[in-house]
Parts: structure tokens; sequence; C-alpha cells
């Protein structure tokens, strides 16, 4: 088990992303909310930024058989297994419920760019506070 305050957060990233690329399990030790410790086997599939700047490892819990997000900074430990993933992963949506198709690396840039980069609420031309 790799304690992750041992180590970069750059090898943890690696890791995790070598864990994605190969669609091998991770357990982890994780603190929840409250400040416990749980074990968790997770099938990593992603890992994105919030927009708070946290880093959140999106994955399937074998434990509650569902999509989870978790925080980086909340991982105190993790073991990379050659075990395969068996969760069926949902297909990714958007708010309305219609399902995202992409087909190229270009779309996916462009939305994670637009995820990003949007500004929350709508901008007019009588903002004055944007004026440069």
């Amino acid at each position: 088990m790799k304690n992750t305050k041992t180590q970069t957060t750059t090898k943890t990233l690696a890791d995790l992303y070598r864990a994605i690329d190969r669609q091998h399990a991770v357990t982890i030790t994780y603190l929840d909310e409250q400040g416990e410790e749980t074990l968790r086997t997770i099938e990593p599939y992603d890992i994105r930024t919030t927009k708070s700047g946290r880093i959140e490892v999106r994955a399937m819990c074998r434990l509650r058989g569902e999509a989870r997000g978790f925080l980086l900074h909340r991982i105190v430990a993790y073991t990379c297994h050659r075990i395969a993933f068996v969760l069926d992963r949902p297909e990714a949506t958007t708010p309305a419920g219609h399902v995202i198709v992409v087909r190229s690396a270009a779309q996916v840039i462009a939305r994670e760019l637009g995820r990003d980069y949007l500004p929350r609420t709508a901008v007019t031309r009588t903002d004055t506070d944007l004026a440069a």
C-alpha cells in the first residue's frame, strides 16, 4: 500500500492514470467528510479538476456499485491491482438527461474547455464590472 503523504501528487496521479489506462482496480484508504477512514475498491475512469481547484477521481465504487467522486487530498493510501474492471459505468449524460456522444479527441477537448471556462451566470453588455 502506497502512502500518499510520502510521495508527490504527480506520482499518485501517474499511478491512477496508469490504472485507468490498463483498466485495473485500485483499493484506497479514504477519509470521509467526518474524518473517518474507509477502505474502498474503485474502478477509476476519469481524473478532473473541480471548479474549486481540487483534483477529483471519478470512479465506480465496488462497495456502493455506482459512480462516485473521490477527492485526491482525502486519499490516504492506495494499492493498484491487476484485477480488471467488473462494473458497468453509466453513460455520460447532459443535465437534461440526453446521452453525450463524443466522436473525436477534438470534441473531448471542446467539452472540457466548455465545462471549465464558461461563466456561471449570463454575461450581458450592461455588466460594467467586466470592463478591463
